[in-house]
């Protein structure tokens, strides 16, 4: 930073002072993020899921319900914001709408796709014991389609976590709003600091998924011991 009389002041992108001395705006923020993310993640996920099924069941829907998910996912996410806001007057409303919005496609698609590679062999077997529609997606389709659908999550959870530092434009956008001010003041250490938690959490929720699926998975690792 330059003062008033032009003497250089020191403004590491690193400091610890900075963590201590604004700790409380920093977990605010940082509860904010991780709040959003997995609202819309788990928002997501439940409307993916019947629209993947119904598209499976469906095939002659298939193309229009990526065809509308990838319509959503092309609205550049500022316009998206800034538009959504003036109609509910909600921010944290507006930005988990466009959080689900763009996590849709990649959870539509990957669990599709999942239920789409089972096997014919396998629903040949289970027809022959005598499964009906309904139980051979539930215990059969389902299951195969798991690690397709625990990488969707995968992804759409880290995307989701940088998108909402994009919710700043309406004024929540939870790590978004230190990185802003860090740029607005030219704040080496603030920047950093909320850059680094945005990666960190990244870094964090896509091992746990990855450790979820490992475990809902136990099949797949037998046929690896193999």
């Amino acid at each position: 930073m330059i003062t008033s009389a032009g003497d250089a002041r020191p403004n590491p992108w690193l400091s610890w002072p900075y963590v201590r001395d604004n700790w409380g705006d920093i977990s605010e923020a940082l509860g904010q993020h991780v709040g959003l993310t997995l609202q819309a993640v788990l928002v997501a996920t439940a409307i993916a899921l019947p629209l993947a099924v119904l598209a499976h069941l469906r095939p002659r829907l298939a193309g229009a319900i990526l065809g509308v998910s990838g319509a959503l996912y092309t609205v550049p996410s500022l316009a998206l914001f800034a538009l959504v806001y003036p109609f509910l007057l909600d921010a944290r409303l507006s930005v988990l709408i466009g959080l689900v919005m763009y996590a849709l496609l990649v959870l539509v698609r990957n669990v599709l796709v999942g239920l789409q590679g089972v096997p014919e062999e396998v629903r040949d077997a289970a027809r022959g014991l005598g499964y009906r529609r309904l139980r051979m997606l539930l215990t059969v389709e389902l299951p195969h389609a798991t690690p397709a659908v625990v990488a969707g999550l995968r992804l759409a959870t880290v995307t989701t976590v940088a998108l909402v530092t994009i919710g700043v434009v309406v004024g929540y956008g939870g790590l978004g709003q230190l990185l802003f001010r860090g740029f607005q003041s030219d704040y080496h250490a603030e920047i950093m600091t909320a850059t680094l938690l945005c990666v960190a959490l990244a870094l964090v929720a896509d091992v746990a998924l990855r450790v979820l699926g490992h475990l809902v998975t136990p099949w797949l690792r037998t046929q690896g011991a193999r």
